[in-house]
């Protein structure tokens, strides 16, 4: 944000919301309720060119595992611009990474247990139009991670098989990148598949370098370095890419004093 401040969302064990963490350490609430009720465990949070800010919610049960289902559709995206708060799209399939597109029109959301990228048009008023459907995955692809690229495909990052995906305008897939454990894999999907998913298929990192990648950033002096986000991770990982990134707009803010 101007002046430096870091949005961040807050993915608790019974209630969420939006935080700023400022510059000087401080935090402050930006968004904890939502047409009156508290924000359940929140998943992600995406400011875009024109200011709005953008926030998931995976889903409304208690504990969270039990929306790791293919036939629960209780998430939701919240809308926070200059009008107030409000839920703008329900009844996903596990919401995850949202993001708008560079042209502004869109906004693409990862739907992880439904196991596919949506896009709604963004209409007058900051509404959203009837979802779309963009691409669907096969087994072993759990979509979290959403960023877009300099040729106005998307990258998809997949939990537990460790899976970078690179999803062109006409739905079309190429694998970038996977390092998973077969054995791990197969039962994280037939449990997946009997609706028996669970904290501990996601809780153990069975990749042989990479430790659950649940997001993607690129970075670099030429937005060719591919950054990898790992839940179980220590550190970060890098590849080069083959394209260039989308530059994110909130590189552009001014950071006031934090200005080099």
């Amino acid at each position: 944000e101007p002046g430096g401040s870091v949005l961040m969302a807050d993915l608790g064990a019974e209630e969420g919301g939006v935080f700023r963490l400022l510059a000087d350490g401080g935090v402050e609430p930006v968004l904890v309720t939502v047409d009156g009720h508290p924000l359940p465990p929140t998943n992600f949070v995406h400011l875009d060119a024109a200011g709005r800010t953008w926030i998931t919610v995976s889903t409304r049960k208690r504990p969270r595992d039990l929306g790791y289902r293919a036939d629960v559709a209780d998430g939701f995206v919240v809308l926070l611009d200059r009008s107030g708060a409000r839920i703008v799209a329900d009844g996903l399939g596990y919401t995850n990474e949202c993001c708008v597109s560079p042209d502004g029109a869109w906004l693409y959301v990862n739907e992880t247990f439904a196991r596919r990228v949506s896009r709604f048009p963004i209409g007058a008023g900051n509404t959203l139009g009837a979802r779309e459907v963009v691409t669907t995955f096969g087994a072993g692809t759990y979509p979290d991670g959403l960023v877009f690229d300099g040729e106005g495909a998307i990258w998809i990052t997949s939990i537990v098989s460790n899976r970078v995906i690179r999803v062109f305008p006409d739905g079309r897939q190429q694998v970038v990148l996977e390092d998973a454990d077969a054995g791990h894999l197969a039962w994280t999907e037939a449990a997946f598949v009997a609706g028996e998913l669970g904290r501990p298929h996601l809780d153990k990192a069975a990749g042989r370098r990479l430790r659950n990648i649940s997001s993607l950033a690129f970075g670099g002096p030429d937005l060719r370095t591919i950054y990898l986000g790992c839940l179980l991770g220590e550190s970060i990982a890098t590849f080069a890419g083959p394209v260039a990134g989308w530059q994110p707009p909130h590189w552009d803010v001014p950071l006031g004093d934090l200005a080099p």
